[in-house]
Protein backbone atom coordinates (compact mmCIF):
# COMPACT_ATOMS: atom_id res chain seq x y z
CA UNK A 1 0.00 0.00 0.00
CA UNK A 2 1.09 3.40 -0.94
CA UNK A 3 0.74 6.15 1.29
CA UNK A 4 -1.67 8.36 0.19
CA UNK A 5 -1.74 12.09 -0.96
CA UNK A 6 -2.36 14.97 1.85
CA UNK A 7 -3.51 16.99 -0.67
CA UNK A 8 -6.57 15.74 -1.76
CA UNK A 9 -8.05 17.76 -4.36
CA UNK A 10 -10.37 16.33 -7.44
CA UNK A 11 -10.94 17.92 -10.64
CA UNK A 12 -13.03 16.36 -13.55
CA UNK A 13 -12.34 18.22 -17.40
CA UNK A 14 -15.00 16.91 -19.45
CA UNK A 15 -16.18 18.62 -22.65
CA UNK A 16 -19.58 19.89 -21.88
CA UNK A 17 -22.35 20.12 -18.80
CA UNK A 18 -23.76 16.40 -17.46
CA UNK A 19 -20.65 14.33 -19.25
CA UNK A 20 -19.25 14.10 -15.57
CA UNK A 21 -22.68 13.64 -13.78
CA UNK A 22 -22.75 10.37 -16.86
CA UNK A 23 -19.31 9.34 -16.39
CA UNK A 24 -18.14 9.24 -13.09
CA UNK A 25 -20.50 11.33 -10.58
CA UNK A 26 -20.84 8.24 -8.15
CA UNK A 27 -16.87 8.29 -7.85
CA UNK A 28 -17.16 12.10 -7.33
CA UNK A 29 -19.19 11.66 -4.61
CA UNK A 30 -17.44 8.82 -3.03
CA UNK A 31 -14.51 11.41 -2.72
CA UNK A 32 -16.74 14.10 -1.09
CA UNK A 33 -17.88 11.79 1.17
CA UNK A 34 -14.12 11.10 2.06
CA UNK A 35 -13.49 14.95 2.58
CA UNK A 36 -11.99 15.43 -0.56
CA UNK A 37 -12.53 19.11 -2.68
CA UNK A 38 -14.14 18.61 -5.85
CA UNK A 39 -14.15 20.45 -8.93
CA UNK A 40 -16.42 19.58 -12.06
CA UNK A 41 -15.07 21.57 -15.11
CA UNK A 42 -16.33 21.86 -18.54
CA UNK A 43 -14.87 22.95 -21.82
CA UNK A 44 -17.85 24.05 -23.96
CA UNK A 45 -21.08 25.95 -22.64
CA UNK A 46 -23.20 23.60 -24.11
CA UNK A 47 -24.38 26.09 -26.42
CA UNK A 48 -26.01 23.71 -28.86
CA UNK A 49 -27.66 21.63 -26.95
CA UNK A 50 -31.28 22.53 -27.71
CA UNK A 51 -33.92 22.07 -30.83
CA UNK A 52 -35.69 25.11 -28.56
CA UNK A 53 -33.33 28.26 -27.55
CA UNK A 54 -31.19 30.26 -28.68
CA UNK A 55 -27.22 30.51 -28.39
CA UNK A 56 -27.12 32.53 -25.38
CA UNK A 57 -30.46 31.14 -23.86
CA UNK A 58 -29.18 27.72 -23.76
CA UNK A 59 -25.96 28.53 -22.79
CA UNK A 60 -27.14 30.47 -19.45
CA UNK A 61 -29.55 27.14 -19.02
CA UNK A 62 -26.52 24.64 -19.01
CA UNK A 63 -24.42 26.65 -16.75
CA UNK A 64 -27.23 27.00 -14.16
CA UNK A 65 -27.92 23.83 -14.37
CA UNK A 66 -24.13 22.82 -14.20
CA UNK A 67 -23.52 24.65 -11.08
CA UNK A 68 -26.82 23.06 -9.18
CA UNK A 69 -25.56 19.85 -10.42
CA UNK A 70 -22.49 20.38 -8.31
CA UNK A 71 -23.72 21.75 -5.59
CA UNK A 72 -25.85 18.88 -4.68
CA UNK A 73 -22.53 17.06 -3.37
CA UNK A 74 -20.84 20.39 -2.25
CA UNK A 75 -18.14 20.59 -5.75
CA UNK A 76 -17.39 23.93 -7.49
CA UNK A 77 -18.75 24.41 -11.34
CA UNK A 78 -16.21 25.99 -13.85
CA UNK A 79 -16.69 26.58 -17.60
CA UNK A 80 -14.12 27.42 -20.12
CA UNK A 81 -16.74 29.01 -21.93
CA UNK A 82 -15.68 27.34 -25.38
CA UNK A 83 -18.86 27.09 -28.34
CA UNK A 84 -19.96 23.31 -28.61
CA UNK A 85 -18.69 21.98 -31.52
CA UNK A 86 -15.97 23.96 -31.72
CA UNK A 87 -13.47 22.89 -29.08
CA UNK A 88 -10.12 22.57 -30.44
CA UNK A 89 -6.62 21.81 -29.01
CA UNK A 90 -5.21 25.31 -29.72
CA UNK A 91 -2.97 28.33 -27.74
CA UNK A 92 -6.44 29.76 -26.21
CA UNK A 93 -7.90 26.72 -24.94
CA UNK A 94 -4.37 25.84 -23.84
CA UNK A 95 -3.97 28.84 -22.18
CA UNK A 96 -7.26 28.64 -20.32
CA UNK A 97 -6.70 24.95 -18.94
CA UNK A 98 -3.45 25.92 -17.95
CA UNK A 99 -5.01 28.78 -15.69
CA UNK A 100 -7.69 26.60 -14.33
CA UNK A 101 -4.94 23.96 -13.47
CA UNK A 102 -3.27 26.06 -11.47
CA UNK A 103 -6.36 27.71 -9.62
CA UNK A 104 -7.39 24.39 -8.20
CA UNK A 105 -3.98 22.44 -8.47
CA UNK A 106 -5.68 18.90 -9.01
CA UNK A 107 -4.70 15.99 -6.87
CA UNK A 108 -6.80 13.49 -9.12
CA UNK A 109 -8.26 14.20 -12.37
CA UNK A 110 -10.86 12.61 -14.94
CA UNK A 111 -11.10 12.96 -18.32
CA UNK A 112 -12.30 11.36 -21.45
CA UNK A 113 -10.62 8.80 -23.27
CA UNK A 114 -8.67 9.42 -26.21
CA UNK A 115 -10.68 7.83 -28.80
CA UNK A 116 -14.66 8.82 -28.28
CA UNK A 117 -17.63 8.80 -29.91
CA UNK A 118 -17.34 12.88 -30.12
CA UNK A 119 -14.47 15.31 -31.52
CA UNK A 120 -15.24 17.79 -28.54
CA UNK A 121 -14.26 14.84 -26.03
CA UNK A 122 -11.33 13.95 -27.84
CA UNK A 123 -10.16 17.28 -28.48
CA UNK A 124 -10.63 18.13 -24.42
CA UNK A 125 -8.57 14.55 -23.72
CA UNK A 126 -5.86 16.74 -25.03
CA UNK A 127 -5.92 19.63 -23.40
CA UNK A 128 -6.90 17.98 -20.42
CA UNK A 129 -3.72 15.59 -20.54
CA UNK A 130 -1.49 18.59 -21.39
CA UNK A 131 -2.75 21.20 -18.83
CA UNK A 132 -1.97 17.87 -16.34
CA UNK A 133 1.60 17.46 -17.74
CA UNK A 134 2.59 21.29 -18.23
CA UNK A 135 0.42 23.43 -14.95
CA UNK A 136 3.28 23.12 -12.77
CA UNK A 137 5.98 24.15 -15.24
CA UNK A 138 6.78 28.22 -13.39
CA UNK A 139 6.30 30.28 -16.92
CA UNK A 140 3.25 28.11 -17.84
CA UNK A 141 0.38 30.60 -16.62
CA UNK A 142 0.82 33.84 -15.23
CA UNK A 143 -1.61 32.64 -12.25
CA UNK A 144 0.64 31.89 -8.91
CA UNK A 145 1.52 28.09 -8.55
CA UNK A 146 -0.25 26.64 -5.10
CA UNK A 147 1.68 25.05 -2.52
CA UNK A 148 1.42 20.91 -3.40
CA UNK A 149 1.03 21.28 -6.96
CA UNK A 150 1.84 18.16 -8.73
CA UNK A 151 1.30 16.10 -12.07
CA UNK A 152 -1.92 14.61 -10.57
CA UNK A 153 -3.14 10.72 -11.22
CA UNK A 154 -5.10 10.69 -14.45
CA UNK A 155 -7.85 8.82 -14.99
CA UNK A 156 -10.15 8.17 -18.27
CA UNK A 157 -13.87 8.12 -18.43
CA UNK A 158 -15.49 5.18 -20.33
CA UNK A 159 -16.31 6.34 -23.80
CA UNK A 160 -20.03 6.69 -24.61
CA UNK A 161 -21.58 2.82 -25.03
CA UNK A 162 -17.37 1.79 -23.47
CA UNK A 163 -16.50 0.86 -26.86
CA UNK A 164 -13.59 2.41 -29.02
CA UNK A 165 -15.34 4.13 -31.95
CA UNK A 166 -13.14 3.15 -34.57
CA UNK A 167 -12.83 -0.57 -33.98
CA UNK A 168 -16.32 -1.06 -32.32
CA UNK A 169 -14.47 -3.30 -29.28
CA UNK A 170 -14.72 -2.71 -25.74
CA UNK A 171 -12.36 -1.05 -23.80
CA UNK A 172 -11.10 -2.86 -20.80
CA UNK A 173 -10.67 -0.72 -17.88
CA UNK A 174 -7.65 -0.75 -15.45
CA UNK A 175 -9.81 0.35 -13.03
CA UNK A 176 -13.44 -0.35 -11.47
CA UNK A 177 -14.80 1.93 -8.55
CA UNK A 178 -18.70 0.53 -7.14
CA UNK A 179 -20.96 2.85 -6.58
CA UNK A 180 -23.83 1.32 -6.06
CA UNK A 181 -24.70 2.92 -2.31
CA UNK A 182 -24.23 6.34 -4.32
CA UNK A 183 -26.80 5.68 -7.61
CA UNK A 184 -29.36 7.71 -6.06
CA UNK A 185 -27.12 11.05 -5.24
CA UNK A 186 -25.90 10.26 -9.01
CA UNK A 187 -29.24 10.38 -10.54
CA UNK A 188 -30.39 13.68 -8.51
CA UNK A 189 -26.96 15.23 -9.92
CA UNK A 190 -28.06 14.04 -13.61
CA UNK A 191 -31.97 15.13 -13.52
CA UNK A 192 -30.21 18.89 -12.54
CA UNK A 193 -29.88 18.90 -15.97
CA UNK A 194 -33.22 19.24 -17.34
CA UNK A 195 -32.63 20.84 -20.83
CA UNK A 196 -30.88 17.79 -22.16
CA UNK A 197 -34.09 15.31 -21.83
CA UNK A 198 -36.23 17.52 -24.51
CA UNK A 199 -32.60 17.84 -26.66
CA UNK A 200 -31.60 14.08 -26.64
CA UNK A 201 -35.21 12.70 -27.35
CA UNK A 202 -35.59 14.91 -30.23
CA UNK A 203 -31.77 14.62 -31.45
CA UNK A 204 -30.96 10.75 -30.70
CA UNK A 205 -34.27 9.44 -30.54
CA UNK A 206 -34.16 8.69 -27.13
CA UNK A 207 -36.15 9.39 -23.76
CA UNK A 208 -34.01 7.91 -21.58
CA UNK A 209 -31.76 10.13 -19.86
CA UNK A 210 -31.22 8.77 -16.35
CA UNK A 211 -32.30 5.29 -17.11
CA UNK A 212 -29.42 4.80 -20.05
CA UNK A 213 -26.82 6.06 -17.48
CA UNK A 214 -27.73 3.37 -14.93
CA UNK A 215 -28.09 0.77 -17.52
CA UNK A 216 -24.35 1.52 -18.16
CA UNK A 217 -23.15 0.91 -14.95
CA UNK A 218 -24.90 -1.94 -14.19
CA UNK A 219 -23.37 -3.78 -17.11
CA UNK A 220 -20.27 -2.44 -15.75
CA UNK A 221 -21.53 -3.71 -12.89
CA UNK A 222 -22.07 -7.40 -14.01
CA UNK A 223 -18.08 -7.93 -15.52
CA UNK A 224 -17.29 -7.41 -11.55
CA UNK A 225 -20.69 -9.08 -9.88
CA UNK A 226 -21.49 -5.80 -8.41
CA UNK A 227 -24.66 -3.90 -9.08
CA UNK A 228 -23.75 -0.69 -10.06
CA UNK A 229 -19.70 0.82 -11.06
CA UNK A 230 -17.97 3.34 -12.83
CA UNK A 231 -15.17 2.39 -15.10
CA UNK A 232 -11.74 3.86 -15.43
CA UNK A 233 -8.60 3.93 -17.33
CA UNK A 234 -5.32 5.11 -15.51
CA UNK A 235 -3.00 7.02 -17.84
CA UNK A 236 0.61 5.62 -16.62
CA UNK A 237 2.99 7.62 -19.02
CA UNK A 238 5.82 9.33 -17.84
CA UNK A 239 6.04 10.99 -15.16
CA UNK A 240 2.67 10.55 -13.78
CA UNK A 241 1.92 8.54 -10.66
CA UNK A 242 1.95 5.30 -11.43
CA UNK A 243 0.07 3.20 -8.59
CA UNK A 244 -3.63 3.11 -8.78
CA UNK A 245 -4.78 5.56 -6.02
CA UNK A 246 -8.85 4.72 -6.71
CA UNK A 247 -8.19 1.11 -5.93
CA UNK A 248 -6.29 1.81 -2.54
CA UNK A 249 -9.03 4.39 -1.82
CA UNK A 250 -11.83 2.13 -2.88
CA UNK A 251 -10.85 -1.43 -3.26
CA UNK A 252 -11.01 -1.25 -7.27
CA UNK A 253 -8.97 -4.56 -7.67
CA UNK A 254 -11.91 -6.72 -9.33
CA UNK A 255 -11.47 -10.13 -11.05
CA UNK A 256 -14.04 -10.04 -14.38
CA UNK A 257 -16.69 -12.83 -14.15
CA UNK A 258 -16.38 -14.58 -16.77
CA UNK A 259 -19.83 -14.15 -19.07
Amino acid sequence: MHSLPTRRVALTLLAHPDDAEILCAGTLIRLAEAGWEIHIATVANGDCGTTMYSREEIARIRQAEGIAGAACIGATYHCLEEPDLNVVYSQETIRKTLDLFRAVAPTLLFTHPRHDYMIDHEQTHLLARGAAFGYGAPNSSTLPLLEGSAIPWLYYCDPVGATDPYTGEVVTPSTYVDVTAQMQRKAEMLACHASQREWLRAHHGMDEYIDAMRRHNADRGREVGAEFVEAFTMHRGHPFPQHDLLAELFGGHWQTVAP
